[in-house]
């Protein structure tokens, strides 16, 4: 039986134990790929909400990573790893739910590669669309994701293209991390951060530069539960997709940079529902003018569904980290059924 909304899995009781090996991203990985990444990212606004904002306690901000370059913070990983791979004419390949695939064709055509994307049906038209006006060869495979990296691998195996994996390799890990290096400055005072989680990519990466000295908490959308099974049964395993944020957070099974990075410095990971997702979705738009898309909206998700529910006085930042979704629902009021 799934948990419900509310659910959190501690992983306190499962650090990583003497003579495992060692993880695969380090803070110093983290600050060099922000010094290589300076010129070609953005760095992203907070935003301080007002206290009691969406009726909650704590003293709560948004990073807003859906301004950076294609909507999501995946460009940060794809120019790390475009940066310092070797690249020759077959240029980059990659499989992507539609994020990942569209920071890798923005960062390959900024650098002067060819690109190919393999990408699930399941994704949003909108973002296939966009990686194809990026100049990427695109290539639509029934399913998910996990469909698509199948045909990505076989694919890169024929061409030699060079492989960009969207949350197991450690340069993309720590690209994604640079996030958390920006908030030490934005928001010094910072005690936790919500972190939205797929393949583990971005909380691995954000959780390897804290380090312990700042909580970090995942959350996950019930129907792709990918770290929380993990963490469950003490590696990664694959879990069942669906759901409204499946798009962006429908990886079939958990990265291992990710997995490990977790096991020592995440603090607990919770699980939400989609009407959570949907009704968190809705708060961000009436309240703040974000259009942010479904996964987006799962830390504050957290937050709503008490899932997490932070101390009066403690500092949290969600990480808002994509906006790549039709805002037409949006616009337009809520229904006597909607959230």
């Amino acid at each position: 039986m799934a948990p419900g909304p509310s659910a959190c899995f501690d992983t306190s009781v499962d650090l990583m134990a003497p003579g495992t090996d060692p993880l695969d991203v380090t803070r110093f990985d983290i600050e060099e790929a922000a010094e290589r990444l300076a010129p070609w990212i953005r760095r992203t606004p907070v935003l301080e909400l007002e206290p009691g904002a969406f009726g909650l306690s704590g003293r709560i901000a948004l990073k807003l990573e859906l301004h950076q370059h294609t909507g999501s913070f995946k460009a940060r990983g794809a120019f790390n790893r475009i940066l310092t791979a070797e690249i020759d004419d077959s240029g980059v390949i990659a499989a992507s739910g539609g994020n990942f695939g569209l920071g890798v064709a923005y960062a390959a055509r900024a650098l002067g590669h060819r690109a190919e994307i393999f990408v699930p049906a399941s994704s949003p038209s909108a973002k296939i669309d966009r990686i194809r006006d990026l100049g990427a060869q695109v290539h639509v495979v029934p399913g998910y994701y996990a469909e698509a990296f199948a045909a990505c691998e076989e694919r890169a195996f024929e061409t030699g293209a060079a492989f960009l994996h969207p949350y197991d390799q450690p340069t993309v890990v720590a690209g994604q991390g640079t996030i958390a290096r920006e908030l030490d400055e934005q928001v010094p005072d910072l005690d936790t951060v919500l972190v939205p989680v797929g393949g583990a990519g971005l909380i691995g990466g954000i959780a390897a530069w804290c380090s312990g000295a700042v909580r970090v908490v995942g959350v996950e959308p019930e129907r792709s539960p990918t770290l929380s099974a993990a963490l469950e049964v003490g590696q990664p395993v694959d879990v069942d997709v669906s759901g409204v944020a499946a798009d962006s957070l429908g990886a079939r099974r958990v990265g291992l940079i990710g997995f490990q990075i977790a096991r020592a410095w995440v603090d607990r990971v919770c699980l939400v529902d989609d009407a959570a997702i949907v009704r968190a979705r809705r708060a961000l738009w009436d309240a703040a003018r974000i259009a942010a898309e479904p996964g987006a909206a799962a830390p504050l998700a957290a937050l709503l569904a008490h899932a997490f529910e932070p101390e009066p006085d403690e500092r949290v930042v969600l990480v808002v980290s994509g906006g790549n979704a039709d805002v037409a629902d949006l616009q337009a009021p809520p229904g006597p059924t909607g959230p």
